[in-house]
């Protein structure tokens, strides 16, 4: 309770607690996108489709999400009626919430048709998700509270996560897919609310070229460090190990022979236990450097891997699941962390999203690749131990490449930086 005092004792204004409840909602509604996804999967798989096709549609549907720093850019240098974050804001939450809607009310589609809809509504979100972020780090910035702001918007992503997992699992057991569209529609139109009641931006005559040309001169620079880059390839490459994806969800249906409904408890228990793994995190940061902490993040995944091959029945995936959402916060929260401080001065905003692309595509495409392998070695218990193998043996050669990427130098850049600014 005390802990709890002390946290919310951060937002001690009026306005810092306003920014406060626009990210965590914000997040929320971005975590409760993914409601559809689990009944999305059961519902291809009834149709025939493969593990490899639901994989491939998921990877179409984030498409908008590697494209995260156009939004930034556009947002940046072309403000929408006077205004860079609110009116922008407005329209994409209301082509997500449209979206939504229209795949609640077909009652027969297509693959193309889904994934059309689910792409406009995925688009919708990320670039919430940009702004949202712009706003956090202006605003974090202003009031010395980046960190406390980040910190509301993984709890709340992590609480939508906990929901989706029991209502997603609800929605699959009962192949209800409009539903599932229905009710994921609701969070894009709360963020249309928030926009228009919690967002205070003043309209205001854009200082043409020379705020142009200093944004520019600030990505010109940014685009030329080369730890950028190294940091980019070396969380692709983490994220790029074969993972199980839906594969994963194939082995727990067909060989496991495990509900739609207990599928959605498990997710809701990695998201529980991941609450657990960011407070771990918390006060890791504090006190070891930030190699240390991603050699950490590297062989905790690599032991948890480890421990899929034990993954035979309700029980296990019960304790593994407990184990893998722990262990997996703390490894995303070491990655983003890496990601934060590699981000150049002035440009931060634009290189996170970039970043955060990066991140993202490397995770969909480690699932594209786990998918074909699975369906290559034949399915079944064969193929998901030598996929358990294989994501094991590539995650932990990333070992090789931290010696490559001069943590040291890019998190002692990070902090003259920021005792540098005014």
């Amino acid at each position: 309770m005390n802990v709890w005092k002390k946290y919310l004792h951060l937002f001690k204004t009026a306005e810092t607690r306003r920014f406060a409840i626009l990210f965590a909602i914000i997040y929320f509604a971005q975590g409760m996108s993914a409601l559809p996804d689990q009944t999305i999967s059961i519902a291809f798989k009834d149709q025939g489709f493969e593990a490899d096709d639901v994989a491939a549609f998921f990877l179409l549907a984030s498409i908008p999400w590697f494209i995260k720093p156009l939004y930034g850019l556009i947002s940046d240098f072309f403000p929408l009626f006077g205004q860079r974050r609110k009116s922008y804001m407005l329209l994409t939450s209301s082509l997500a919430c449209g979206a939504g809607l229209i795949a609640a009310f077909i009652m027969q589609y297509s693959y193309w048709e889904l994934a059309i809809l689910y792409t406009l509504m995925g688009f919708g979100l990320a670039y919430n998700d940009v702004l949202s972020d712009a706003l956090m780090v202006e605003n974090g910035k202003l009031h010395d509270l980046t960190g406390a702001f980040q910190s509301v918007q993984w709890i709340a992503i992590t609480a939508a996560s906990i929901l989706v997992g029991l209502l997603g699992g609800f929605f699959a057991e009962h192949r209800d897919l409009q539903a599932a569209f229905a009710v994921a529609a609701i969070f894009p139109f709360t963020v249309l609310l928030m926009a228009i009641f919690f967002v205070r931006e003043k309209k205001h005559a854009h200082s043409g070229p020379e705020a142009f040309q200093e944004t520019w001169q600030a990505l010109r620079q940014g685009f030329g460090e080369r730890s950028v880059w190294l940091v980019a390839a070396f969380i692709f490459l983490f994220n790029f190990s074969p993972s199980f994806g839906p594969a994963f969800f194939y082995y727990k249906t067909d060989t496991l022979g495990f509900s739609q409904q207990y599928i959605g408890i498990l997710s809701s228990i990695d998201s529980t236990t991941s609450i657990i793994g960011a407070m771990i995190y918390a006060s890791l940061s504090r006190t070891a450097p930030l190699r240390r902490l991603i050699n950490i993040a590297i062989g905790l995944s690599v032991i948890t891997l480890l421990t899929y091959f034990a993954y035979r029945g309700e029980t296990s995936a019960l304790f593994i699941h407990m184990i893998w959402g722990v262990t997996n916060m703390i490894t995303t929260l070491a990655f983003l962390d890496l990601a934060a401080r590699a981000c150049p001065k002035r440009a931060e905003a634009t290189f996170f999203a970039l970043l955060m692309s990066i991140f993202n595509f490397g995770t969909l495409a480690s699932q594209n690749i786990g998918a074909q392998l699975y369906m290559a070695l034949g399915e079944g218990p064969f193929a998901y131990t030598w996929l358990v193998v294989v994501s094991t043996c590539t995650t932990a050669a990333i070992w090789l490449l931290v010696p490559l990427i001069h943590i040291e130098r890019i998190e002692a850049h990070a902090r003259k930086n920021q005792s540098g600014k005014s």
